[in-house]
């Protein structure tokens, strides 16, 4: 997908691309695979604002993608790409036999006409083809990836990317994700063979502030642009550091910048062989 540059005529038109959408070969949703997408504005059920800078944006359905792809060794055609608003990537829709049809997330390269498969057992690794990663050659590319066996596709699902399947061994399949992270993964869990589409989505620049409000994202303001009533980090003259003796802080008074949030029993560090920030993945 190519991005499309304007003359600039204002400033905002200046510095801002955008999607060229020539890959798109259906413009209205399936209606029968949408519902309404109620926002709810940072709001918890009690009115109050839970998560800041949110609100407005235009309003959009949702497009129910199958993440699970459970209707197993049963072929499906794909009969349009379409675009979906609520996520990076194109999605795909796929017809199964019975007619039955349903979105997933369009692999690159996957056009109009191609056959995708679902199975638990070993299929021919192509693009779109989703299996459980014992059954998928050691060095191909998978996304959509299944953490919990039968859960349905949670990671690598952004447009453009791609986790490559280092190796198989006992019991887990060492995957190298996007970040740089060497994790692993049960090899029982099901992944989609190929990268996410739309590879170009992260050179599009919005050039002005009115398109993330479109986005539904209100203005963010950093904690040193505030007063000292605001926000611990606000106060001073001009540009002043954040210094403070117990380090950087939220606004709420806890620790920020750097420190380490995951806690508890669920928390996968023994899943991570290399982590994403490590010396060797800097260079």
């Amino acid at each position: 997908m190519p991005i499309k540059h304007y003359n600039p005529t204002t400033p905002g038109r200046r510095k801002s691309s955008v999607q060229d959408f020539s890959d798109i070969t259906k413009t209205t949703p399936e209606k029968s695979l949408i519902v309404m997408y109620n926002r709810q504005s940072g709001r918890n059920n009690q009115g109050k604002i839970t998560v800041r800078h949110r609100g407005g944006g235009v309003k959009r359905y949702y497009r129910i993608v199958d993440f699970r792809q459970e209707r197993f060794d049963m072929p499906a055609q794909v009969i349009a790409i379409e675009y979906d608003p609520n996520r990076g990537p194109r999605i795909a829709l796929i017809e199964y036999q019975d007619k039955e049809k349903a979105y997933i997330l369009a692999p690159l390269g996957i056009k109009v006409g191609a056959t995708v498969v679902s199975s638990k057992n070993k299929i021919e690794a192509t693009a779109g083809a989703r299996m459980p990663l014992e059954f998928i050659p050691s060095g191909l590319f998978v996304y959509n990836i299944e953490l919990t066996p039968g859960k349905g596709g949670q990671i690598v699902r952004g447009a453009g990317v791609g986790a490559q399947l280092m190796t198989i061994e006992g019991k887990y399949a060492q995957l190298k994700l996007p970040s740089g992270e060497v994790r692993l993964v049960k090899k029982e869990c099901m992944a989609s063979v190929g990268q996410v589409g739309n590879t170009d989505y992260k050179l599009v620049r919005l050039g002005k502030a009115g398109r993330m409000r479109y986005k539904g994202w209100r203005p963010t303001v950093g904690g040193k642009n505030m007063n000292p009533v605001d926000h611990p980090h606000g106060g001073g003259e001009g540009h002043s550091p954040i210094g403070l003796r117990k380090g950087p802080q939220t606004k709420w008074g806890k620790p920020a910048y750097g420190v380490k949030t995951r806690t508890g029993k669920h928390a996968s560090d023994n899943l991570i062989i290399e982590r994403r920030k490590s010396v060797r993945n800097k260079k």
